[in-house]
């Protein structure tokens, strides 16, 4: 068994030493059957690794303007989320899943994930999210802990402007883009909650529904985006920036917030 066949090997799958080792002297050193081996030992491994609680993990984006591809892995422990071996397969599966579309691209990764990367990696892995975002106009922020990310989707408009508000929504986390969005149930039981609060602080009742139409704007400043002050010039909403960059309401597509 020479070293350069099990240098060779390594690198092909990524296994540690001791089990291209063991797959090399199984298979009676014949590369493609060792690689097949701990191919199928990484099946294995995802087996017993499959009920291990996933806490950590990173984002990764492919492509730039008008389409953008993103994916989240999960992992076990912020010391694997750090490695640059894992941020790098994360990396490559947004780049894959720019090039190969969405249509079969859960199948492939699942076999990918548990072929190849938990046999390297050695934790439980799990596809998180995936998506491509694709428009005129696409601005996406990905946050430097890599757990965060954000777009903003235009029918038009900059790119520069679309990647400041998607910063702003990975600051935010706004639940809706406007107004009409907020869901009635959620509406109707935060100005219940408000209306109690409102009548034991002894508001007089001629008054109530007043103090609490402000309550409720407030509420919008909350969780629509575009009624949110805008994070680099709360003097102004996120809508009353994009106007004044020449971006109408209505050319705001929708947003995308994710956070692992």
């Amino acid at each position: 068994m020479s070293l350069d066949l099990i240098k060779e090997v390594r690198q092909i799958t990524g296994a540690g030493i001791s089990d291209v080792k063991e797959a090399l002297d199984e298979a009676g050193n014949d590369k493609d059957k060792a690689i097949e081996i701990l191919r199928k030992k990484g099946q294995k491994i995802a087996a017993k690794k499959s009920d291990r609680e996933i806490k950590e993990g990173v984002i990764a984006t492919a492509g730039e303007g008008s389409k953008v591809a993103v994916v989240g892995l999960g992992c076990e422990t912020d010391f694997v989320a750090k490695n640059e071996d894992f941020q790098a397969a994360v990396k490559g599966l947004a780049e894959k899943l720019l090039e190969m579309g969405k249509d079969g691209f859960t199948d492939w990764a699942t076999k990918y994930i548990q072929d190849e990367l938990i046999v390297k990696i050695g934790e439980n892995l799990n596809l998180v999210m995936f998506d491509i975002l694709e428009a005129k106009t696409v601005g996406t922020y990905l946050h430097s802990n890599k757990k965060v990310f954000s777009a903003l989707i235009l029918s038009e408009g900059s790119e520069d402007i679309a990647r400041e508000v998607a910063m702003h929504i990975a600051a935010m986390a706004p639940k809706y883009l406007k107004v009409e969005e907020v869901a009635t149930d959620e509406l109707d039981k935060e100005k219940e909650i408000y209306r109690e609060q409102l009548i034991k602080e002894g508001k007089p009742e001629n008054m109530i529904d007043k103090i609490l139409e402000g309550k409720v704007q407030k509420y919008y400043t909350e969780v629509c985006l575009l009624k949110q002050p805008f994070v680099k010039d709360d003097k102004k909403s996120v809508g009353e920036y994009l106007k004044d960059n020449g971006i109408e309401a209505d050319k705001v597509e929708k947003f995308v917030y994710f956070s692992l």
